[in-house]
């Protein structure tokens, strides 16, 4: 099938986490709807698939051996750096291509002692790490660490609960502190309309994955929180996705250079979106999406 030249505010933008809640796909089903999406006409739109460590073990039954191109790998290490060896070995093993992995904070880890372990981790200088940031004390101190080293950050913009939801003006907060430090940052979790909305059946208070792109554009052109509030809670559909649409070439790549990419456990839906507010075109659906 042939791909579509997407613009480039959506390139690489959507990480595959489709085992991940709320969605949960058996592992099984997501890593042949992983390969559907890497040929699909939107193939520019997708990342990674990402897995958890646990899921590598039943991982290596699945990737497909030969043939094909090998499937691009993200892995959570929720235990932390000190998993991260383990982690690699068991990669190494399987054909697949490591692109990044995200590494949680556990308590009470300082920012020091984080990076001195992933230092001693061995990772491979062409994979990406993300350090999931905790909503805690050690959060100034563990952005402040990372403009010195290799390593980006993750926030978690949602969950299962609504306490996981941080407020425009923490997750304001977060995003000023990052790109003034010039750290790249990924977001994953609770990104599941392209618009900031109110979820019907949970009532609770969802971040818009495009707010979150213009958030990014103000604060690398020196707006202020208030600003960053703003616009992560503006609900105006068509005045956010003309806004997005008014970026120039510079201002996206400086964009997309800090907010890397974002964990979705639907493909589709942020696809969907972006083709209903005129962002990206029809053409770029599945063909039994299409509208006749």
């Amino acid at each position: 099938m042939t791909t579509v030249s997407l613009p480039a505010f959506a390139k690489g933008l959507c990480d595959d986490a489709a085992i991940f809640p709320p969605g949960l796909a058996p592992l099984a089903e997501a890593v042949p709807a992983h390969v559907r999406h890497v040929n699909a006409p939107y193939a520019e739109l997708v990342g990674p698939l990402v897995v958890s460590t646990a899921a590598l073990e039943e991982l290596a039954g699945l990737v497909p051996v030969d043939g094909g191109d090998r499937l691009d790998l993200t892995v959570t290490v929720p235990d932390g750096p000190s998993a991260v060896p383990d982690v690699l070995a068991t990669v190494a093993a399987l054909p697949v291509e490591l692109r990044a992995l995200e590494v949680a904070v556990p308590t009470p880890t300082t920012a020091t002692a984080l990076v001195e372990a992933l230092d001693a981790a061995g990772i491979d200088d062409a994979v990406e790490v993300f350090v999931e940031v905790p909503r805690d004390e050690r959060r100034p101190e563990i952005i402040a660490v990372l403009p010195s080293t290799r390593y980006k950050a993750k926030f978690r913009t949602g969950g299962i609960k609504a306490e996981l939801y941080p407020d425009e003006a923490e997750l304001a907060a977060a995003v000023k502190a990052v790109v003034d430090a010039r750290v790249p940052y990924k977001a994953t979790a609770g990104l599941h309309h392209a618009i900031r909305n109110t979820d019907p059946n949970t009532g609770f208070e969802q971040h818009g994955f495009l707010n979150l792109l213009l958030a990014t554009d103000a604060a690398l052109r020196g707006a202020e929180e208030a600003e960053l509030i703003r616009l992560l809670a503006d609900r105006d559909g068509a005045a956010v996705a003309e806004r997005v649409a008014a970026l120039d070439a510079d201002r996206v790549a400086a964009a997309r250079a800090a907010f890397r990419s974002f964990g979705t456990c639907s493909i589709n839906d942020p696809l969907t979106e972006m083709v209903e507010l005129g962002l990206l075109p029809e053409s770029s659906l599945p063909t039994y999406e299409r509208t006749v």
